[in-house]
């Protein structure tokens, strides 16, 4: 019986609904350090959605350390209110334009807050678990569930992979992802690359493939993440392939590729 393609739709996988500049309080500890040097210490950051995806931390200006901070002399207005630009400098390391001030704010909650450049800073902390790529959502769900359904990765043709006991990780706003044991891969298509990403919700890989068929060479097919954060450790060790660069068959269902790309 011929595979069967199902349009990609809306409906496919839940969608991120929340309106740039909600605020909400974040009850956890924040802190963020730079070159050893602890920069902001609180537990009064907020949430604030500057666009649908994920939040910002806004941190009050009484929990920065602001003998680190360096006035640019460089004031701004955008829509939240005037803002004052300030670089950042300890122990040597300079970071210009890292931090930006609020003083009065027309959104409530946001006034006297500091927004920093999340990379400007070398490590952030929620509470004393590291944290990377930006505040993780508390309207974002992850799940990785065992499966026993039947996923057969195909790129021009070639299989790539195939599984009846996949791990799928359902997170909010992303299509399904299909992980995959490494006997399950067919390795004579793939190359290890030295991509590096990280993931908020699951952490940092630990491994990048890129495909070769014949003269074709499609960069950063898959990924894995061999020690991943403890809410997702059924995937640890498992590849993964980007629903948008390959053919996915599920139950001899062939998926629509999505647009979205995000690991």
């Amino acid at each position: 019986m011929p595979a069967r393609s199902r349009p990609h739709a809306a409906g496919d996988y839940p969608q991120v609904i929340v309106p740039v500049d909600h605020v909400e309080p974040c009850p956890r500890r924040v802190r963020a350090m730079l070159a050893g040097e602890v920069v902001v210490d609180t537990v009064h950051a907020r949430y604030v959605w500057e666009w649908p995806f994920y939040p910002q931390y806004y941190i009050p200006w009484a929990d920065v350390h602001q003998e680190l901070l360096v006035d640019e002399q460089h004031p701004q207005r955008d829509h939240r209110g005037p803002v004052r630009l300030f670089g950042l400098a300890a122990a040597g390391t300079v970071r210009p334009s890292a931090v930006r001030v609020y003083g009065d704010s027309s959104i409530e909650g946001l006034s006297q807050t500091a927004r920093f450049e999340w990379s400007a800073l070398d490590r952030w902390f929620e509470e004393d678990e590291e944290i990377f790529v930006h505040p993780r959502s508390p309207y974002v769900r992850v799940d990785a569930l065992r499966s026993t359904r039947s996923v057969r990765i195909e790129l021009d043709g070639a299989v790539l992979a195939a599984s009846s006991s996949p791990v799928m990780v359902f997170e909010t706003g992303l299509p399904t992802r299909y992980y995959l044991n490494r006997t399950e891969v067919n390795f004579a298509h793939l190359r290890p690359s030295d991509t590096v990403t990280s993931c908020p919700y699951k952490g940092t890989t630990s491994g990048y493939w890129s495909s070769h068929i014949g003269e074709e060479v499609q960069p950063d097919l898959a990924w894995s993440y061999d020690f991943p954060t403890r809410q997702l450790l059924p995937i640890a060790g498992l590849l993964s392939f980007y629903n948008e660069k390959v053919d996915i068959f599920v139950d001899g269902e062939l998926l629509a590729r999505p647009t979205t790309h995000f690991s």
